[in-house]
């Protein structure tokens, strides 16, 4: 029951950080580029990402939680998750600097699906 928990916690964290940057790619980043003089946009992106901490802190937590209690912490799709994980958020740290480097959106995204891909495998 408790495990069931922290597998939910950790499902939402991930529906809200990977599901939040496709609605922003797909929807909110083409309706509100050129906008004013930006401040829209910047303001969900500030939004997103305040969210986005708590979210990466959620599955931070309870990934080592899970990993722990599967005993998975030797297993290299673990470790590669982890490494997808470590390469997204230091692409969100280069792009939180240098908001200008949009190809850091393409590696934030694709490094988060690839991790999702790997979390799938390591519960089957």
């Amino acid at each position: 029951m408790v495990w069931n928990a922290v597998l939910w916690l950790h499902l939402i964290a991930m529906a809200f950080f990977v599901g939040g940057q496709i609605m922003l790619g797909a929807a909110i980043v083409p309706v509100l580029r050129g906008v004013g003089d930006g401040e829209p946009m910047r303001a969900v992106a500030r939004r997103f990402g305040y969210g986005s901490l708590i979210a990466l802190t959620v599955l931070l937590l309870t990934g080592a939680s899970m990993a722990s209690h599967l005993h998975l912490w030797s297993d290299p799709k673990l470790h590669t998750k982890l490494t997808l994980f470590v390469v997204a958020g230091v692409s969100i740290l280069i792009h939180m600097r240098k908001p200008k480097l949009h190809a850091l959106n393409g590696v934030i995204l694709l490094a988060s699906l690839a991790a999702v891909w790997l979390g799938v495998s390591l519960a089957g």
